[in-house]
């Protein structure tokens, strides 16, 4: 689309299916070098990408011709593929359905990079679950506790 200038910061969060830890420190940094491609290949620009053997982070600002839905489709989608087709895990791996997503300004951009870089920091203070029910808080996000991430029992 000639003459469309935006300017959106999104944050994707989602976790492996039934939040088992299954993303290897052998082979998360391919993980994430996949990903970022996926995104890039659909006009869009990654800031960062990090997370936790059971979920990912990544901020992106987004090209408008593409929705958020889309686009975590296209990157859960073949994601999957590859970490099936390289034989990563023992079994199927796929991603839980859905996905948070919440915007930003440009002036947040660092600080939501800083707190993306440091998963391993955060996550010595609270769980996956608590994270995120606290984004969805602090976004004002109406939710079913039936489709929020649970821990596994």
């Amino acid at each position: 689309m000639p003459n469309t200038y935006s300017q959106i910061y999104l944050h994707f969060v989602f976790a492996v299916q039934n939040r088992t830890s299954l993303i290897s420190p052998v082979w998360k940094t391919d993980l994430y070098k996949y990903m970022i491609g996926i995104i890039s290949k659909n006009s869009h620009k990654v800031y960062s990408i990090n997370g936790m053997p059971d979920h990912i982070h990544i901020l992106v600002s987004m090209n408008p011709k593409q929705s958020p839905s889309e686009l975590m489709h296209d990157v859960k989608r073949n994601s999957s593929l590859w970490v099936n087709e390289n034989k990563l895990v023992v079994g199927k791996f796929s991603w839980q359905e859905g996905f948070g997503v919440f915007s930003y300004s440009k002036s947040q951009v660092d600080s939501v990079v800083k707190y993306i870089e440091q998963q391993e920091k955060q996550h010595s203070k609270r769980t996956f679950t608590e994270e995120y029910l606290e984004f969805l808080k602090l976004f004002e996000i109406d939710y079913d506790e039936r489709f929020i991430f649970k821990n596994i029992e």
